[in-house]
């Protein structure tokens, strides 16, 4: 299902350009003058990506496996109950937590620009800006997860939210079998940046030692 409202403004990524082209600036000018080596910023940024940022977004997967009470105010009103756990949006934008079950997988993307739920992953991939990605996500799901590696039983369904400037959403994967006796911590740890996005499950308790 593509869920999508045109008459959405999509200029959240906007309120970004300057603070890049600064950022942007900054960095060739240091780069120039040797004082900084490009492949260390990139470290940063993959840092940023993939470990710093995602670690909010897996607390709350975390904490939803974990806690069935919770796992309902995030169905009813996600907004609220990541807040709760201190991460909000820098635009006041809503969030929208759907929960992944053996019938339907949920799949996440911006068609129109690169709108990324911030507080809760951090820095979005290159890929998620990528106009390849933004439109086949819609048109082809279950190909586009067989390029990342996922392959879903046919009988499962691809459900696609598009995100918007006023509305972010958070996949909640599956808790992986196993897991019965993880605490909060270590459930965290299954739970990637991109099984979030939902281009990925999260990891068994063995895939993750």
């Amino acid at each position: 299902m593509h869920d999508h409202d045109d008459d959405h403004h999509h200029d959240h990524d906007n309120s970004y350009s300057d603070m890049q082209a600064r950022v942007k600036a900054l960095e060739t000018l240091l780069t120039e003058k040797g004082l900084i080596d490009p492949a260390a910023i990139d470290r940063i940024v993959e840092t940023y990506e993939t470990k710093v940022g995602p670690r909010n977004g897996a607390q709350v997967v975390a904490k939803a496996w974990n806690d069935p009470a919770f796992a309902d105010w995030l169905r009813r009103d996600a907004t609220a109950a990541i807040a709760s756990l201190g991460f909000t949006g820098r635009q006041g934008e809503h969030m929208r937590a759907v929960f992944n079950t053996p019938e339907t997988h949920n799949l996440v993307v911006c068609t129109l620009c690169s709108c990324y739920p911030w507080s809760v992953l951090g820095l979005p991939p290159v890929w998620y800006k990528a106009p390849a990605y933004r439109s086949r996500a819609v048109i082809d799901p279950r190909g586009v997860l067989a390029e990342f590696g996922l392959a879903l039983p046919q009988e499962t369904k691809v459900r696609v939210w598009d995100s918007t400037a006023e509305l972010r959403y958070l996949v909640i994967p599956q808790r992986p079998a196993g897991s019965e006796d993880l605490d909060e911590v270590d459930l965290a740890d299954l739970v990637s940046r991109d099984a979030m996005i939902g281009t990925a499950l999260a990891r068994s308790p063995e895939a993750a030692l």
